[in-house]
Formats: structure tokens, sequence, C-alpha cells
């Protein structure tokens, strides 16, 4: 698999967990995304939600992958808009894939965010966050949610694109680690496997990284 590859996928999922590092744990907060929600709330919820789950679990903070996948179905999937974000980092492919290829594409990408978290959630430690001050008209449907992650000293930029549904309901549809977007690194790469070897191809490159990733034989 081409090296880009295996290597964003690890910060996709830290980057959905570093901020719960300062979340308070005094109670696990609900995983539904009310539709008077703002942006910036519905970040600080998931991360309440997430450090909850983490700092009441030992055997997530263990890294085990049933409980893993277990707390991102029910405590990150409610935040994000995983068919927005797939199909965007599919790019103009996304178009050409027939029903059954997005839903595999779709869940392909998910379970990779599920096995790369194992890694992710033993990161968690005494990380602080400050969010900056919101910039976005007041009637927008598509804002950023800026954060600053300070982990031992060092300042690390983690964004996140937010999209307001049809229902009012705010989502993540992508997220910015120190500058770059990962949807759009994400869409470099699935293009050169899609052009190498078809949407087929990128769909059994994924389906092989998350067998060698169950295994734990991911390099």
């Amino acid at each position: 698999m081409h090296k880009s590859l295996r290597f964003v996928f690890p910060i996709a999922a830290f980057a959905l967990l570093a901020p719960a590092a300062s979340a308070s744990a005094a109670a696990a907060p609900s995983a539904a995304v009310a539709a008077d929600t703002s942006p910036v709330q519905v970040v600080r919820q998931l991360t309440d939600s997430v450090m909850h789950a983490v700092q009441a679990d030992p055997a997530l903070r263990a890294g085990d992958p049933q409980k893993i996948a277990q707390m991102v179905e029910t405590k990150i999937l409610p935040f994000v808009d995983f068919r927005e974000m797939t199909a965007s980092a599919v790019g103009r492919y996304w178009r050409q894939a027939t029903p059954q290829q997005k839903t595999q594409l779709e869940a392909q990408f998910k379970q990779l965010l599920i096995h790369t978290y194992a890694g992710a959630v033993k990161r968690v430690r005494d990380q602080q966050v400050r969010f900056l001050p919101l910039r976005s008209d007041p009637n927008a449907s598509n804002v950023v949610v800026r954060t600053r992650v300070i982990d031992q000293g060092d300042v690390v930029q983690i964004d996140y694109r937010m999209l307001k549904s049809e229902a009012g309901v705010w989502k993540i549809s992508d997220v910015n680690v120190m500058g770059v977007w990962l949807v759009d690194n994400y869409r470099g790469v699935f293009a050169q496997e899609i052009g190498q070897k078809g949407v087929d191809g990128l769909i059994k490159t994924l389906e092989q990284r998350n067998q060698a990733l169950a295994s734990g034989s991911a390099q």
C-alpha cells in the first residue's frame, strides 16, 4: 500500500481524540446532537463524551479493539458526517461509483478509523485544549472550529470543518492537523489508488489494510 495511506489514518484518529483530554468527566454526556447546538458546542460535546468513556473504562485506555469499536459507533460517529467525508475524500470518482461501491467505501473508511483508534486512545493523557473564537457568519452552514492542543509544552493546531445539515444539525466533515486538511490528503492518496486500480481496487486496498490492522500485522 502507498506509504501515505499508512500514515494519514492514525493522525486522523488522534485528531478526533486529542481534544478529549481537556474535557470534564463528571457525568456521561449524551451522544445525540441537537438541532439547536452550535458548532463549538458540538465539538465540546464530542470531547466530553469521549473523555468520559476513556476515563471510565480501563479496557479503552488499554486499546481494546472491541471496546474502541463500540465507542466509535456510539460516541464518535453521531458527530461525524461520514458520508460527506468519504465522498469528499474520493473526490470526482465518487460520482462515478455505484451505490454499492459508495456503501463499501464508506464502510471500509469507517473501519479504518475504528482500527486506528487503538493507538490514538493510548495517547490521550494530560493534554489541554484551547478553543479559539469562532469566525463565521451567523447564517453560515459551513464553519471551522479552531482549537489548539497543548501537549507537554507543544502546541498542536487541530481544527474542525463543520457542516450544517438540512435538519439543522452540525457535524464534523474534515479535520485540519497542523495546517493539513486530512480529506485533502486522503483525496490525493485515493486518487492515486483509483487511477491505478479503479474504485474496486481502492475498496480492495482498504479491505486489505483493515485486515492487516485487525490481525496486528500492519506496518
